[in-house]
Parts: C-alpha cells; structure tokens; sequence
C-alpha cells in the first residue's frame, strides 16, 4: 500500500524525518535529485538519519559518519575506511515515489498501484497539511459522510434547512467502492459558488486511507469539480491530510482554492478530534438510515484485512 507522506517541495537538501504508520522514516534526495525513503535509524548505534547531512549520492549519519547510498548500503564507515561494509550494515530503504505533488512511500513490497485518482482537469491544487489527532479511517468515514453537511457545515456545503438525506448507491469497484445517486442542497457548494444550488456528488473510495469526490453543480453549466483525499496514518490515532482541488471552469486563484479548503477543514476538525474512540470501530457503533456508505466503507476495511487506525 502506497502513503503520502511530504509535500515535494519539502524534501530539501537536509535530511526530512517524517512519520508513517508508527515508524520514524527520513526522505532525502541525491545529487541528481532522485528520492529516497530509509527508516530513520542507523544500524550501528540507532542515531536518527535525518540528524546527519547528504554528501552527493550518499546519507552521512551525524553521529559516526557511516554512509548509505539511497538503497541503504553502508559504502563507507570513517572509522575504519579499509573495511568493506556488508549486508549486515545496511540501513532499512523503502520504495518511494512521487505524485499528485506529493512524495508516497510503501512499507512492504507489492503490486499495489497509487490510488488511481480520476483527475481529468488541467488545474490542480494542493491543500495542506493538516495534521488532525485521530486515525486515519475517521478522517475517510467523515469524508464519505453526507448528513453532517448541514450541521457541520451550514451556511456553506450544507444548510439547516436541508438536512434530509436521500437514498444513495453504494457498490464495490475495481479499486474499492463508488458512491452514487446523492444529490445535496449547498449554499455555497466551491469557492466560485455565487448562490445556493443543488449538486450531484459522486464519491470513489480508492484505498483504505484515499477517497475522491467528483461534484458537478447543477447551476453552473461546464464546471467540473474533484475534491481528492489523501490521508498519511503517522499513528493509530494520528495523521496528516492533503485535498487536491482539481477544477475547470473556477477563476478564483490557488490562494482562494486553499481558503475554501482550509475554511471547511476547520470545521470538521475540532468534530473529528471529539470522537471517540479515536480508531474508528468497525462493528461498535450504531448506524441511521443515511449511513450507507460509512457502513460499506467499514466493511470494505474488514475485508482488505485493515487493522491500522480501526478497532
């Protein structure tokens, strides 16, 4: 399973420690500019990695100055320079990979693709991060969630005075599930919304930590509207979030797009935080009749084996 961890610029020259999935990772790039992913441990006396420097194609550890190259070869230990470093000193290197303005690393080998966000807008915007304290399925469930809107969100994506939610479609698809059928009354439905208007959304969860929302808003005629979700888990009950914003037909610049992104996230922040528990619990809670989808996306993790963030 692939897992956005940074935003691309951030991967200076300097060493960048991140977190993901419990593990203190380093990314850094080469003299070339290539990308790579090592736990943020050295071998020889566990010092943090990202505490050391990049001398051209290698990561200098800060505290014995042993080398890795970028799949965590030692090449060369100072102490000793004679001494060619074996298997057994090797630091731990995963594979990474960037997208959608992000750097994505995966913890253990697969044939797992990058979500396979449906982008088919020349204009993208990158939204955050948001580090938010609870897990991960938490922040994916209330993504998918529609019944909120016009109490979390009212006056904006939702409105007091609509709060029925009408039968929907949920159904598994090549990637996990789509969501269609759900129409929704919003005051302000994007940043360029200049009244209320009825909106037809169409969700895709793509992952068990990624989901994307295609809107087309019934009174504004050629717009095209994706909202994509991508969730770093760093703990059990900790992560980081990014929105892509992909559009056509919006004239508001990139700073207004991540004002009305960051104007929402607010909202649903301090409502996320309050919940209890944190790990979002697969059989505990009860349901309404609006909750079609939080339940089919609870099942969908139970049945790709999902044990990180849920209980």
């Amino acid at each position: 399973m692939w897992h956005p961890v940074a935003v691309l610029q951030e991967p200076r020259a300097e060493p960048m420690p991140i977190r993901l999935l419990g593990d203190d990772l380093v990314l850094w790039r080469d003299a070339a500019g290539v990308l790579h992913a090592m736990v943020d441990r050295c071998p020889h006396r566990g010092a943090a990695l990202s505490l050391g420097r990049v001398q051209r194609d290698r990561l200098v550890c800060a505290y014995h100055g042993w080398q890795f190259d970028g799949d965590g070869a030692c090449r060369l230990i100072p102490a000793t320079p004679a001494f060619e470093p074996t298997a057994r000193h090797a630091a731990s290197a995963h594979a990474v990979v960037e997208a959608h303005g992000l750097a994505w690393v995966q913890l253990e080998p697969s044939d797992v693709v990058l979500p396979a966000y449906a982008f088919d807008t020349e204009r993208q915007v990158l939204c955050g991060p948001y580090d938010v304290a609870t897990s991960a399925p938490r922040i994916v469930e209330n993504f998918l969630d529609i019944a909120h809107f016009g109490f979390v969100h009212d006056g904006g994506l939702g409105s007091h005075d609509h709060t029925e939610t009408a039968p929907y479609h949920v159904q598994a698809d090549d990637h996990g599930l789509e969501i269609t059928g759900v129409r929704v009354w919003q005051p302000q439905s994007n940043v360029a919304a200049a009244g209320g208007s009825e909106v037809d959304y169409r969700y895709q969860v793509l992952a068990p930590y990624a989901a994307a929302l295609h809107k087309l808003p019934l009174a504004q005629a050629g717009l095209r509207d994706t909202v994509a979700l991508m969730v770093c888990p760093r703990d059990h009950e900790s992560s980081r979030v990014w929105f892509v914003a992909a559009m056509s037909g919006i004239s508001a610049d990139d700073n207004q797009v991540r004002a009305f992104q960051d104007a929402i996230f607010a909202q649903d922040q301090p409502v996320l935080e309050s919940q209890r528990p944190r790990r979002l619990p697969l059989t505990a809670e009860v349901h309404g009749g609006a909750d079609r989808a939080s339940v089919a996306y609870r099942r969908f993790l139970q049945d790709q084996g999902i044990t990180f963030g849920v209980c």
